[in-house]
């Protein structure tokens, strides 16, 4: 192999156009999928505490961050709900009248064109906050698919684009894709949740979303995180039930899980930048520690260089603007 003085890899790096040329990974708008909160029983935008810039929205000025939205070329939207009503087996969650099926309908009749996902899971209509039903204190698994899969499709009886289900149950994916069908529904896709860690990086979104467990923690259906081998099963039996995306969830500690996932399989690969990762680069940059546009976008970057087709982020209206510059 030939070596310095004739090779000079610094020959590429000697302006921006030239490192433009030779960039192997690009990070562009049209891969990021931005979250939404929406929220029942409030007037004005709810500010979150532990994740600054992002609010709760209530549903009759959703119509205009849609447009803000749109306006910025970020094609998707993943919505969650926050009803005022929680019990003990989710009602709201596939009430055809609920906060979400309710965004979903004002959100397609403002901008048709804006894709609207919907995260499908219990816990931010449970009483109890779990993914699931409970009995005997423990989250029960196959009793729990026939609420999912009923949930799923009143998102696609309302218009959904897409449904992610996020619980972690076993047969999740194979039960909405059951049903979805069996009414006619085909599309819209599923963007299954595959390998979801029990992390600790959720805690901002529990806030923004109001479903911290009232008793006990996830790790009894969320992954463990010291796993990439059984998060490959995961995935493997979410395509065999019917997924047609898979995503890895953290992402910025699961960069070796989302390389994994990329290179044993063919299907798209979303990665989710979640909460905790957004409000720790937010504070460091609010301290001055940190530059948050470079940092945010190295980060992103590195998410799609592990493998990532697409982001759920935060940021989203941020790189929008700053990749526009």
């Amino acid at each position: 192999m030939t070596k310095f003085p004739t090779v000079r890899l610094r020959r590429t790096r000697q302006n921006e156009k030239l490192r433009g040329l030779v960039r192997e990974t690009r990070l562009a708008v049209d891969q990021l999928i931005y979250p939404l909160f929406i929220a029942e029983g409030i007037h004005e935008p709810h500010e979150i505490a532990s994740m600054p810039g992002i609010v709760q929205w209530p549903l009759e000025q959703l119509g205009r961050e849609a447009e803000r939205i749109a306006s910025l070329g970020i094609p998707a939207v993943l919505l969650f709900g926050i009803p005022s009503e929680k019990d003990e087996v989710g009602s709201q969650a596939y009430n055809s009248r609920g906060i979400i099926q309710e965004a979903i309908r004002l959100l397609k009749s403002v901008n048709p064109e804006l894709l609207v996902i919907t995260d499908v899971c219990l816990c931010e209509y449970t009483s109890h906050g779990h993914c699931g039903l409970i009995h005997n204190g423990s989250v029960q698994n196959d009793t729990s698919l026939e609420l999912l899969a009923r949930m799923a499709l009143t998102h696609a009886e309302a218009g959904a684009d897409l449904v992610a289900p996020s619980d972690m149950m076993d047969g999740r994916v194979g039960a909405i894709r059951h049903v979805l069908d069996e009414q006619g529904f085909n599309p819209p896709p599923i963007m299954a949740y595959s390998a979801k860690f029990a992390s600790a990086f959720y805690g901002p979104f529990r806030e923004a979303a109001g479903s911290t467990p009232q008793f006990g923690d996830r790790r009894a259906y969320q992954m463990d995180p010291s796993n990439v081998r059984e998060a490959l099963r995961e995935v493997e039996l979410d395509i065999a039930e019917g997924a047609d995306i898979v995503m890895v969830k953290p992402a910025m500690a699961y960069m070796d899980v989302i390389r994994q996932v990329r290179e044993h399989y063919d299907l798209p690969v979303a990665a989710y930048n979640v909460s905790g990762e957004f409000a720790m680069i937010k504070a460091a940059a609010q301290n001055g520690w940190i530059d948050e546009r470079r940092v945010a976008m190295e980060v992103l970057t590195g998410i799609r260089r592990a493998g990532a087709d697409m982001i759920i982020t935060y940021f989203a209206p941020d790189v929008a603007g700053w990749l526009r510059e």
